[in-house]
């Protein structure tokens, strides 16, 4: 009470003495991502007997003795280094009861000081989003670099910062992506939940991850983070935008009619390929049902490389995503005017790359009415909402959120449904760049999402780096087995904490496209 509310009245620098060396970091409902304590820590000091020896026994003894206690210290190692005369830490963050043997085996020298220690109550829960704190103080990466000022003012830190994130969601999409690497055996992954109508990020995750509360080689080599920092060609996943742009622009005039997809489309020296036969041709439900290059890629030919250019700029593509993390990638992205076969890739993903998060943004202000707004790591207030900026027409809005119903219930998406929930979204499979080619051994998967399609409240997007066919994904590697799932998966559980719960007797109205697409199942 003192320090947080009667400072003024007390001596300088009193105040302060009951507040935290740094403020404590929650989640959006107050449970605690990271926060101040203190600790002892095992110090050398060779020179607490001033102008006497460093120990009053040998190096040798006084390692046996702390061995004795510490069992995993190296004794031959601590003799070595007692030996030294070297001052420091041998040990960092010593329990109090293994401070009072310490001071029990009477060596001055050895001298557990208390000092601040931050520390991160759910390991590595979050670790992207958080960053850590240096031996220096300062916060490193993430939102402790962001909030670095604030967590370390005494006129702040006093009071937490609250994040957007919800630890709940955040440790059910930790949860999947880890399942996820270890059935499709993948590099890695990364995910994120994100509140179509606020922008704010309920959760965030790139695997493997690191411990903040333990930083070392391994852990700094795992920091780079994928949904932020690292730019993909995201494929498949870009043909509801590149419709959603067509749609806007009036150059669909009919979801009914039927582009040519029996063959290969010839583009100059290039032809655009389907993965396999989809028929002789296709209407634009069925496309993105069956996610047909050809007619994707025929439909951006008519939207014109201007419109389509535009378009993705109004979706941010053409710069860093925004969120405040400092780490944030440059998309791999053509200036000056499109020639007409990059139009055509880019409609479905190729020759363009990006991070997952501006895929999810984009798809937030696709299912939301056709409002893009900025993601956020912040806790936002009603009042805080940005006004955004509309991208979309809200009659294009309606009809994406029908069409990617449409792609879990009855195309590609299907092994993401989550009865109840009426999830929709779209799988993209792109094949990673190499040697100015690409590898066709080596896939980046993806499934971008949506629930629930009726009323979309948030976007969740799923990503698998290099995933293999393995028994658990039925010897299948494309997004459809892994990414999908993993998304299938997370809804059900993750849609109760966010006061969505399922219902089979509410969905989006499909009765006018029905006639379109036949028999779903």
């Amino acid at each position: 009470m003192l320090g947080l509310y009667e400072s003024e009245h007390l001596p300088s620098k009193a105040g302060n003495v009951l507040l935290p060396d740094r403020g404590e970091i929650t989640d959006r409902h107050g449970v605690p991502l990271a926060r101040d304590f203190k600790s002892y820590a095992l110090w050398f000091n060779p020179k607490a007997m001033e102008g006497g020896p460093p120990l009053t026994r040998s190096a040798a003894e006084v390692a046996q003795a702390l061995v004795a206690i510490f069992p995993e210290m190296d004794e031959a190692e601590l003799t070595r280094r007692l030996a030294s005369g070297k001052p420091g830490y041998l040990r960092r963050r010593i329990l109090p009861a293994d401070a009072t043997k310490v001071f029990a085996i009477g060596e001055p020298a050895l001298n557990p000081p208390r000092e601040p220690s931050r520390y991160y109550p759910q390991g590595k829960l979050a670790a992207h989003v958080l960053g850590y704190v240096a031996s220096d103080g300062q916060g490193r990466v993430g939102m402790e670099q962001v909030f670095n000022d604030q967590l370390s003012d005494p006129a702040t830190r006093g009071a937490p910062v609250a994040l957007s994130i919800d630890a709940r969601v955040q440790a059910a999409l930790e949860d999947e992506l880890m399942r996820g690497i270890g059935e499709a055996q993948a590099l890695g992954a990364a995910g994120i939940v994100l509140d179509v109508d606020t922008g704010e990020v309920l959760a965030l995750a790139s695997l493997p991850s690191f411990d903040p509360n333990k930083i070392d080689g391994r852990g700094m080599d795992l920091m780079f983070n994928r949904v932020t920092n690292q730019v993909y060609e995201l494929g498949s996943t870009f043909k509801p935008l590149t419709i959603a742009a067509a749609l806007d622009a009036g150059t669909i005039t009919s979801l009914a009619h039927q582009y040519p997809a029996g063959s290969g489309l010839r583009v100059g020296r290039f032809t655009i390929r389907d993965s396999h036969s989809l028929g002789a041709s296709l209407n634009v439900p069925k496309a993105l049902m069956h996610s047909s290059n050809i007619v994707t890629a025929r439909i951006a030919d008519d939207l014109g490389s201007a419109r389509m250019k535009h378009k993705m700029e109004e979706l941010g593509f053409n710069e860093r995503p925004v969120i405040e993390l400092p780490a944030r990638g440059f998309p791999i992205w053509r200036s000056g005017d499109w020639p007409r076969l990059t139009t055509m890739t880019v409609s479905f993903g190729h020759g363009i790359a990006v991070t997952p998060l501006h895929l999810a943004g984009a798809y937030a202000a696709m299912v939301n009415g056709g409002i893009w707004r900025p993601a956020t790591l912040r806790r936002l207030d009603a009042q805080d909402v940005p006004q955004g900026r509309r991208v979309f027409s809200e009659a294009t809005s309606g009809r994406m959120r029908q069409m990617l119903r449409l792609i879990v219930k009855g195309g590609t998406g299907r092994r993401a449904e989550a009865p109840g929930f009426r999830l929709g979204g779209k799988t993209g499979s792109a094949e990673k760049p190499s040697n100015g080619g690409y590898a066709r051994s080596t896939l980046v998967t993806t499934f971008a999402a949506a629930f629930p399609m009726d009323n979309p409240r948030y976007v969740v997007l799923t990503m698998f780096d290099e995933p293999k066919g393995t028994p658990a994904t039925y010897y299948q590697r494309t997004a459809a087995w892994n990414a999908a799932p993993a998304v299938g998966r997370l809804v059900p559980r993750i849609g109760p904490m966010l006061g969505v719960y399922p219902d089979d007797n509410l969905d989006i109205d499909l009765a006018d496209l029905a006639p379109l697409v036949g028999d779903m199942h």
